[in-house]
Order: structure tokens, then sequence, then C-alpha cells
């Protein structure tokens, strides 16, 4: 899928969704620009209410500078693993892909391959 998709060209991840920031994140970022975390999170992030996780204040991105990242070497773990395509068990991931299929061509691509493959494999 990555070899048909280029990011770059996309960055819808970072226009319509936010990772979530783990404290490491957090530390690592704000250290990156110079801030205290305090500073960073009071700048950029929240709490989700419903969730307690820790996300953007802003969509699209903050970070997001003509389509790419501009924190890319220290972006959140959530942002590095996007679309978690790598993750195993894979089938455990399965409400994931649902739920970014409409957000990331790789993801599209993936899913519809998979899909082609079952039709085409599976005894109804």
């Amino acid at each position: 899928m990555w070899a048909r998709t280029d990011c770059t060209t996309c960055a819808n991840c970072c226009k319509t969704m936010t990772p979530t920031f783990t404290p490491k994140d957090i530390r690592r970022i704000a250290a990156h620009l110079q801030m205290t975390p305090r500073a960073f999170f009071d700048k950029w992030l929240q709490k989700e209410e419903d969730t307690g996780d820790t996300v953007n204040k802003l969509q699209p991105c903050q970070f997001l500078v003509d389509n790419m990242c501009s924190i890319y070497e220290v972006r959140p773990k959530d942002c590095a693993e996007f679309p978690h395509h790598y993750k195993r068990p894979f089938d455990a991931y399965n409400d994931t892909f649902v739920q970014n299929v409409d957000k990331c061509p790789a993801t599209y691509r993936l899913v519809s391959a998979l899909k082609k493959r079952v039709e085409a494999e599976y005894e109804w």
C-alpha cells in the first residue's frame, strides 16, 4: 500500500484527526520546541472529557505545514504508528481500520485488497 501512497499529497489524517499524546510525547516535543511540558500542553493540547486522552485543541494539526509535519522527527507515537497496519495481531485492529478507511488512502487500499482476497478465496 505504501508504494502507491504518498502521504504528503494527502495529509488527511493531520487535517481531520488528532493523535493521542502520551506524557513521553509531550516531554519530547516540548523539549524540541524549547518549551516546558506545561507550556506546550497549555498552548496546544487539551484533555478529552469522555476518554481523558490528551489531544490537540485544533484541527488541522498545528504542526501541519504544506501537508508535511513540522515536528516529524519528534512526532507523537500515535502519528508515527498511523495508520497502524503493522500492529499485531492484525485482526485485533479491524475496528481501527474501519474507522480510518475514509481518512487514509493506504487503509482504503488495504481494506479493498483484503476484501477482494476474501471474496476470491473464501468458500461461500
